[in-house]
């Protein structure tokens, strides 16, 4: 052996895939995030039978917007956001400034790459405006439709997979926001309460952050103001049907 290093890919056999410029700025942007951001991890497990029964429901209406699941985490996130708002900010070379309006990006995954946009001035919308916004945002970002503002906005992200066979998982926060939010499937299973055993449907969300910014008690005490809010939103909490035209 010469120690010699192959070179290129038909050097060392396999097929070469040329990167996007989506994907190849993606790794640009997660690669300084990893090296430059102090990163931590805090999970949650959430109860979300009411939240997915108020979801079935709303989606099946005959009138008004879908009302996704993705779309009732925005809007207890937003809430969350106003009653905790250091997670509501950005990191600048002067320091953390913390955000009036609550832009919360959605991971949206195309082809080529992975985009976060964000639904603008959350804390104007209700839960159909919010639900209505999102549809919009991802039908946009899908037909390369996006405006420079939804791209460069985002004070807090959230990366839902609970539409895949993915129990937890743990994103990257993306600069020069300082936290992110990373949803799985909800899964069936046993939970002891009051002394009985009961079957729930669980949520695991882990809260990424940086920690310059946030510490321990602080995503600890988010990720509990939010557990609470998503665990009483029921059909009974959400708005009703509206009256037939």
């Amino acid at each position: 052996m010469t120690g010699e290093r192959p070179e290129g890919a038909a050097a060392i056999g396999g097929r070469l895939l040329e990167q996007s410029r989506m994907r190849l700025g993606v790794a640009r942007q997660m690669t300084l995030s990893k090296q430059t951001v102090p990163h931590f991890y805090v999970t949650t497990e959430i109860a979300v039978d009411g939240l997915l029964a108020a979801a079935r429901r709303l989606s099946a209406r005959p009138a008004g917007p879908r009302v996704s699941v993705t779309a009732i985490l925005v809007r207890a996130l937003t809430e969350t956001l106003l009653e905790q708002p250091i997670l509501n900010a950005v990191w600048t070379p002067d320091g953390c400034l913390v955000r009036d309006a609550v832009n919360v990006g959605i991971a949206i995954a195309l082809d080529d790459g992975l985009l976060a946009p964000a639904i603008l001035d959350c804390q104007a919308l209700d839960l159909a405006q919010t639900a209505a916004a999102l549809d919009d945002l991802v039908a946009r970002a899908r037909a390369g439709r996006l405006r420079a503002s939804e791209m460069a906005s985002a004070t807090f992200t959230l990366s839902n997979l609970g539409m895949y066979d993915v129990s937890s998982f743990a994103a990257i926060v993306i600069p020069p926001q300082v936290a992110i939010l990373a949803t799985g499937r909800a899964i069936r299973r046993p939970v002891v309460e009051a002394e009985t055993v009961v079957i729930r449907s669980i949520m695991t969300a882990t809260l990424s952050a940086d920690h310059r910014v946030v510490d321990g008690a602080q995503a600890a005490r988010f990720l509990a103001s939010f557990k609470t809010r998503v665990e009483g939103f029921t059909e009974d909490a959400a708005p009703a049907d509206p009256p037939p035209a």
